[in-house]
């Protein structure tokens, strides 16, 4: 049953105060008329007795408190869903920018979800293709994983993840995975860049996408990944499809949640943020996963760009609690010219074992073997720094090439470079044979039989 209310109290910022309610639910959507005929959308926040503290979805300039009505709609927000969605661009509220018509659902549903009963959940597995080296190989993506990348400012995030939604896969069943693609608070240009590599590779043709710009209302940012995720999960559980759902950048999206819990005067948490940062990231998170006997999946890859390349500021420190493991980008392989400059050491995917035993089977051994071998080149390299290459033994000397070799060839790839993951792992094998065969003790005597080219 729908209310309406012309006893606005109080405006601050986005958020708007009125009184004398009855019968007002949490997350109802309300719609704002103004004195000149404009409507503008937004949500109850929090009710107290008869007052409920309206949160707006657009630019609250022009609300007054003397002749706006409130209407409340009695539902929570909801976006219409439709395989029709594939192909198409939507703004951070759920509206078509791409010129298109608009969408016909075949059904309306929460953007808030439904939280997947833990009893519920099927553990992931299946090896999720990205065509980068470093992630199949070092840091494979499982089918059905949250699994972010943390980056830092100038780093180039977009392009990692714009080259992730144009190759990644389910080996085998390529033509039913879906990318939705949900960007908050990015600027003109990386939202142009990011519709036009779609555009260009054809990859917009499997893909959902949902861009709110630095320019729309900060508030929008908080629905926008609801929006994507409630996609998602139709297209997964509903539709059958491996669904992978990459978030950028989610610092812009706590920010505004920063800037809500500031205007809403509440004691601040670490760093100003809302002692409810975890719990609000997890309803994100969580939202990743495979549901028992239903044949699709949603796998999240989150990226944040983490302020001052500080690892431990609450937005990659919270994510890391919650989430299986993260992709790190680093500042030095970036000004060497590497593409992508993942930092091989402190990346971890936590699942990574399950999907290594069904790619191929060397793949245990040569994750083991790479990862040893580049940490000690790198470890030589900085004894080199102290006391000179000079001062090293052959095998030292060895290992500080492969160290090299492993930046220049391993982890540098062009961004349309699309490697499967037997072009990796033959790589690997191929980098391995310039160490002495006696020093390869992670991988298995038949497999080095098997892979390792002869000189």
């Amino acid at each position: 049953m729908q209310k309406e209310y012309k006893t606005l109290q109080s405006i601050s910022g986005p958020l708007i105060l009125v009184e004398g309610v009855e019968g007002i639910k949490f997350e109802e959507l309300v719609e704002m008329a103004l004195p000149n005929g404009d409507k503008r959308m937004g949500k109850v926040l929090e009710v107290n007795r008869d007052t409920a503290l309206v949160q707006m979805f657009e630019n609250p300039r022009g609300i007054s408190t003397e002749g706006t009505k409130a209407k409340f709609l009695g539902k929570p927000l909801e976006i219409g869903v439709s395989p029709d969605m594939l192909g198409r661009i939507f703004s951070g509220s759920g509206k078509p920018i791409d010129g298109g018509a608009e969408i016909i659902p075949e059904e309306k549903l929460n953007i808030n979800g439904a939280p997947i009963n833990p009893y519920s959940r099927d553990f992931p597995n299946d090896f999720y293709q990205t065509g980068i080296s470093t992630i199949d190989c070092l840091n494979t993506l499982v089918r059905g994983q949250k699994l972010p990348i943390f980056s830092g400012a100038g780093l180039p995030h977009s392009q990692v993840a714009a080259q992730i939604a144009r190759q990644c896969k389910v080996v085998g069943e390529e033509s039913n995975t879906a990318v939705i693609f949900g960007a908050m608070g990015v600027t003109f240009e990386e939202a142009e860049y990011f519709t036009n590599e779609f555009k260009k590779t054809g990859a917009i043709n499997r893909s959902v996408m949902f861009i709110n710009t630095a320019a729309d209302p900060v508030v929008e940012r908080i629905a926008t990944p609801r929006l994507a995720l409630t996609t998602a999960e139709y297209l997964a559980f509903e539709k059958g499809m491996h669904v992978l759902v990459i978030l950028t950048d989610l610092t812009n999206y706590c920010e505004a949640l920063r800037e809500v819990s500031a205007a809403r005067k509440e004691v601040p948490g670490r760093r100003g943020y809302p002692g409810y940062l975890y719990t609000d990231l997890a309803t994100l998170y969580e939202r990743a996963g495979r549901i028992k006997g239903k044949k699709g999946s949603i796998t999240q890859i989150p990226i944040l760009t983490m302020p001052e390349d500080d690892i431990t500021h609450p937005i990659p420190d919270l994510t890391g609690y919650i989430t299986e493991g993260q992709i790190v980008l680093s500042r030095e392989l970036h000004r060497e010219g590497i593409y992508p400059p993942v930092n091989v050491l402190p990346s971890l995917s936590r699942l990574s074992p399950t999907a290594r035993k069904i790619t191929r089977e060397d793949h245990e051994g040569v994750f083991g073997q790479m990862y040893a071998s580049f940490a000690r080149g790198l470890e030589v390299r900085d004894l080199a720094v102290i006391l000179g290459e000079s001062a090293l033994s052959d095998i030292d000397l060895q290992y500080l090439k492969f160290a090299k070799d492993f930046e220049d060839r391993f982890i540098t790839q062009d961004e349309y470079d699309d490697r499967t993951i037997e072009d990796t792992l033959n790589l690997a094998w191929d980098m391995m044979a310039a160490l002495p065969k006696n020093e390869l003790k992670r991988v298995k005597d038949e497999h080095i039989e098997k892979y390792l080219p002869k000189k």
